[in-house]
């Protein structure tokens, strides 16, 4: 009895030893912050931390990838406690319940009243704000100066300037950036009070029209990023430059600068508007429960934080209650913000850019007047925002999984009660341990993501709140969710596209890998080491790098193939006009056939040099005494050898090329217009860029699966015809 009581006690012991081990560890932990933020901006935040009294653990995480991780993580309790992010994504922050409210108030008059209303929905302020940023105009007083006051007086310096260079350099294809200048003729991407598409009608049409005659008469650079306007600037290139804060951090001494607003178009009288971003600290449910992560809320959008910012990043602190910043960079952005428009919060904002950036693209290349590319958009936009397919039944297919499990189940049963099937069993139990390891970790890592990714492709909505719909999903797919059946971006358009690409693809890769290999397997090839460890280095070279490395060589005016074109004209007396590579399907289309060819047949080559080493020499000098040809050799005696080793590698190339994404979307990024967009990039925009529809994505990606399923089945029954 004594023994029993004591054991009784012992664990009582125990158990409050592991609870109140548990509370002090729950206490200790430190306090998780994810940021997207590089260079002087997160050496900024580095320091603020270090002044905290408290654990912090600091997370850079790539801009493009937060928003997936934060819905990955946070409904799972998981993730940060706090994250610092960009205002705009509240909105649908808010509906999947990622972001909780601020648990205390803000000081009155702290905070810029514009910076507080950006983070403010429905009366709940979701965050705090730390800093502004807008875009402003950057002058180089080298080229200009005096700070011209309208577009006009910009333009009107081109004819003064150096050869190659511009009187304005910014983003003139993007959205974010023509916002400024569409908010000049009194329109706006998206109209807050309706929460609809605003990008629309005569204010639209007119300012792609100015900007149109901007790009023709060589005020500005035709399709420029943000790398080719810093690089401009920099170099002395441009007169001015409409960039945001990031662009002083980029430019160092480089050339002598100022930073002044926006200027205004003579055309309206009115004043280029920038949109607004405010970033902000933002609280997770988790991290609202936590009287550190709170604290360290408070830290982090303090003034002397604030003022730590100001300093190493030059960031225009969203705090109303600090003296104007000396800094005249920071004073000019800081007047920029004051005029600037905050960038709507609503998830349909979300859905705006992809829509009006292509319309701008598609206007500025010259394929369709303003009115067509803009209710183009329109189209697109409302595609987007439709609403998911009503609920369906789930019964039926609850019935049908429970006939096909009662029916599997009572199969093995049957097997295992026959004459020697326990027997059978038994034996093979050692063999069951080996590989069950090897079974359970390829169920968890392959087997179930693949179970989970097909099965959302029976639901729909939004991913906090996804809904079975059965086969609507595959419907929507096959009908061209209602358009015409080869309309731009229906499956079918899409899916002949990415059989073109895989064709040819595959084509250059078995032709080139097969003749590099046969060159390199001759005896009497000096240097043939040499030789394959070069031709293997693309292949080595990760293809994203390539990727980008090959659309820089595409750019129209700066790039490396532009370059040979003028270096020829220069050399004959010629008068070749360099190509629009992302204009026509054509030119787009090569473009990311080069690129990938130059990734894969290395590939190509390296399995033929493997299939090569294993053709009997006998054979070929035997053909050779029968007075065979060396065409004769290669083709009745090599090439028939090697083939059953080729046939794999076709195959898995096959299956590469075909889902091949970082070609496709870092070299054209789909253009001219999405025409070169292949089914796998196509799904990524459905979950990604067009307000992340799971289901309609995951429905895509079981049709790719069974597409390269029955093409590989059917190829392999096509290859062993007639074989024993």
């Amino acid at each position: 009895m004594l023994r029993g009581v004591r054991a009784g006690l012992a664990g009582v012991v125990a158990l409050l030893a592991v609870l109140l081990t548990s509370a002090i560890a729950h206490a200790e932990r430190p306090v998780r912050l994810w940021h997207a933020y590089r260079g002087a901006e997160q050496q900024a935040l580095e320091e603020i931390i270090a002044s905290f009294d408290g654990e912090v653990e600091l997370l850079a995480v790539p801009y493009d990838a937060f928003a997936s991780k934060l819905e990955s993580t946070v409904p799972l309790g998981k993730g940060p406690h706090v994250y610092i992010d960009a205002h705009e994504r509240l909105g649908d922050f808010a509906e999947r319940g990622i972001v909780a409210a601020v648990p205390f108030e803000l000081e009155p008059g702290a905070y810029a009243s514009k910076a507080v209303a950006a983070v403010t929905i429905d009366g709940q302020l979701l965050a705090v704000p730390l800093s502004q940023k807008c875009l402003a105009l950057y002058i180089n007083t080298d080229l200009s100066t005096s700070a011209p006051a309208t577009l006009e007086q910009i333009a009107a310096l081109a004819p003064s300037l150096p050869s190659g260079s511009f009187a304005l350099a910014y983003e003139a294809r993007g959205a974010y950036a023509h916002a400024a200048v569409l908010a000049a003729f009194g329109g706006a991407l998206l109209d807050v009070e309706t929460d609809d598409f605003g990008f629309e009608g005569p204010a639209a049409a007119r300012s792609l029209e100015l900007v149109a005659s901007l790009i023709s008469t060589g005020v500005v650079p035709e399709d420029a990023d943000g790398a080719l306007v810093t690089n401009l600037f920099a170099a002395g290139q441009a007169a001015t430059a409409i960039s945001g804060p990031w662009l002083a951090a980029d430019l160092g001494d480089a050339v002598p600068y100022r930073v002044t607003l926006l200027p205004t178009i003579d055309a309206t009288g009115e004043r280029m508007r920038p949109l607004l971003t405010v970033e902000a600290v933002m609280l997770s449910p988790r991290g609202a429960a936590d009287p550190d992560a709170v604290r360290l809320v408070q830290h982090l959008t303090s003034p002397a934080a604030a003022q730590i910012r100001a300093r190493v990043a030059r960031s225009v602190s969203a705090r109303a209650d600090l003296p104007v910043s000396e800094d005249p960079v920071l004073a000019a952005f800081a007047a920029q913000a004051e005029l600037a428009e905050p960038t709507p919060s609503t998830a349909a904002m979300r859905a705006v850019w992809e829509p009006a950036n292509r319309a701008i693209r598609k206007f500025l290349r010259g394929d369709v007047s303003a009115d067509a590319a803009l209710a183009e958009a329109r189209r697109r936009f409302d595609d987007v925002r439709r609403p998911p397919p009503p609920p369906a039944e789930p019964t039926p297919v609850l019935i049908l999984l429970g006939s096909l499990s009662l029916f599997g189940a009572g199969l093995l049963v049957h097997r295992a009660r026959t004459r020697d099937g326990l027997a059978a069993i038994r034996r093979s139990l050692p063999a069951y341990r080996y590989v069950a390891l090897g079974v359970i970790a390829v169920g968890v890592l392959v087997i179930l993501p693949i179970l989970f990714g097909a099965g959302a492709a029976f639901f729909a909505g939004k991913p906090h709140d996804m809904y079975y719909v059965g086969l609507a999903n595959f419907r929507e797919i096959l009908t061209a969710r209602g358009a015409p059946l080869l309309s731009s971006g229906s499956f079918y358009v899409v899916l002949a596209v990415t059989v073109l690409w895989t064709v040819v693809n595959v084509a250059f890769h078995l032709g080139i890998g097969v003749a590099l290999g046969l060159v390199l397997s001759r005896p009497v090839m000096r240097l043939r080491g040499l030789y394959r460890v070069l031709l293997i280095v693309p292949w080595a070279v990760p293809s994203y790098v390539t990727a980008l490395a090959w659309r820089g060589m595409f750019h129209r005016q700066f790039g490396a193939i532009t370059g040979l074109i003028h270096a020829i004209n220069n050399l004959l007396g010629t008068n070749i006009e360099p190509i629009a590579w992302f204009a026509r399907f054509s030119t787009a289309f090569a473009a990311n056939v080069a690129t990938n060819v130059w990734l894969g047949f290395p590939f190509m080559m390296v399995v033929t040099l493997g299939a090569l080493a294993a053709v009997p020499k006998d054979v070929l000098e035997a053909a050779e005494v029968d007075g065979a040809s060396r065409w004769q050799r290669l083709s009745r005696v090599t090439l028939p050898i090697i083939a059953p080793s080729m046939i794999p590698a076709v195959t898995l190339g096959a299956i590469w090329t075909f889902n091949m994404f970082n070609v496709v979307f870092l070299v054209s990024g789909g253009d001219p217009d999405g025409t070169t967009d292949i089914l796998v990039s196509e799904a990524y925009r459905w979950a990604f860029t067009r307000e992340a529809q799971y289901g309609y994505a995951a429905a895509y990606a079981v049709l790719i699966f069974l597409l390269l399923l029955v093409t590989s089945r059917v190829t392999d029954r096509l290859m062993n015809r007639g074989k024993a």
